[in-house]
């Protein structure tokens, strides 16, 4: 009723679990889930049907936004700055979403242990660019206007 949103941050099957507990119990409640490429899916098959279909659950609330945010990963003794790799669950991610409630994160400064700001930026920009110039728009700012209502504070803000 205030006008405010919620970010959860972390997220694993336990919290997926949980948010969608709280939309389903506060449906017009906005809430932005952070990190969810970064999120560990479930392994065993049932587990894992059950983490997709709440997502997809989720995602039927138009108030529930995804930053992409904390996309690199550590594999073994590397951190994987590949697009390719991350791919398949990015794409995931968007399908489910839309590219209307999906938006940027950089989770700077805690990704500095993984990858530098530049390194972390240029992985979802080259993912979001191939999408076109609306997706991109939507993603690094009309989509944080939707999720978190900010309103502009300086005349050379774009214009909504």
């Amino acid at each position: 009723a205030s006008g405010l949103e919620m970010d959860s941050a972390n997220p694993d099957p336990r919290l997926i679990a949980g948010l969608l507990r709280v939309s389903d119990a506060v449906p017009e409640l906005r809430m932005v889930i952070d990190h969810l490429p970064g999120a560990p899916a479930p392994v065993e098959p049932g587990a894992l049907r059950e983490y997709q279909s709440n997502l997809e659950r989720l995602s039927q609330n138009p108030r529930v936004y995804v930053k992409l945010s904390e996309i690199p990963a550590r594999v073994g003794a590397r951190v994987r700055l590949d697009l390719p790799f991350y791919q398949q669950k990015l794409d995931a991610i968007w399908e489910t979403f839309g590219e209307d409630r999906i938006l940027y994160g950089s989770d700077w400064p805690n990704s500095d242990h993984l990858a530098t700001y530049a390194e972390t930026l240029g992985l979802v920009r080259s993912y979001v660019m191939a999408k076109g110039g609306t997706a991109c728009e939507k993603f690094f700012w009309r989509n944080s206007v939707a999720a978190y209502q900010w309103r502009p504070r300086q005349p050379d803000q774009p214009a909504l």
